[in-house]
């Protein structure tokens, strides 16, 4: 089998729990932040969307640099305009899914274990393999950032779907 087959059965199962969250998403709440230093809901769901797209990077580049801006300069290019809707939202993670599924299945393996190098401000963070690479930057970061968006539905009384198993909304009640 090869490290790619491998992989796209795990990269379906967390997308797919990943897109019925984003499926949540309450459009009447997009501005919604549970504390002043969070991500607004809307731009955080945005986020969860475009994450999947980095696998094309992963795949396609020796690196990724992120440097963020200096203080009180502008973003070379400034970020992507939050979504007006749940169904723009949907519709950015779909592309992104389709994106990323399609470089991780024309990956060979000689290409995902290539080394792959994660730079912030200049650092280096880390160099993996492009598979355990893709793991840390597509399957791992959506999923935490998938939590961070269950805390903000529970806040706003918007039931949480189980990803593993039932969630507390979810529950089966026997004898009921």
């Amino acid at each position: 089998m090869s490290v790619s087959a491998a992989l796209l059965p795990e990269f379906d199962q967390e997308m797919k729990s990943t897109r019925r969250v984003l499926e949540r998403v309450p459009e009447d709440r997009l501005e919604f932040r549970p504390h002043p230093k969070s991500k607004p809901l809307g731009p955080l769901a945005s986020h969860l969307a475009d994450i999947p797209r980095r696998a094309v990077d992963v795949i396609q580049k020796e690196s990724l640099e992120v440097t963020p801006p200096a203080a009180g300069a502008h973003p070379a290019a400034p970020p992507a305009p939050a979504p007006a809707s749940r169904q723009a939202i949907l519709d950015r993670f779909d592309a992104s899914v389709a994106a990323a599924r399609e470089a991780i299945a024309g990956a060979s393996d000689a290409e995902l274990l290539q080394p792959w190098s994660f730079i912030f401000a200049g650092r280096i963070v880390f160099t993996l393999p492009r598979m355990a690479a893709l793991r840390a930057i597509v399957l791992n970061h959506s999923i935490h950032h998938r939590a961070q968006l269950g805390v903000y539905l529970r806040l706003n009384d918007v039931p949480v779907p189980g990803l593993y198993g039932p969630s507390a909304d979810e529950q089966l009640n026997p004898g009921k």
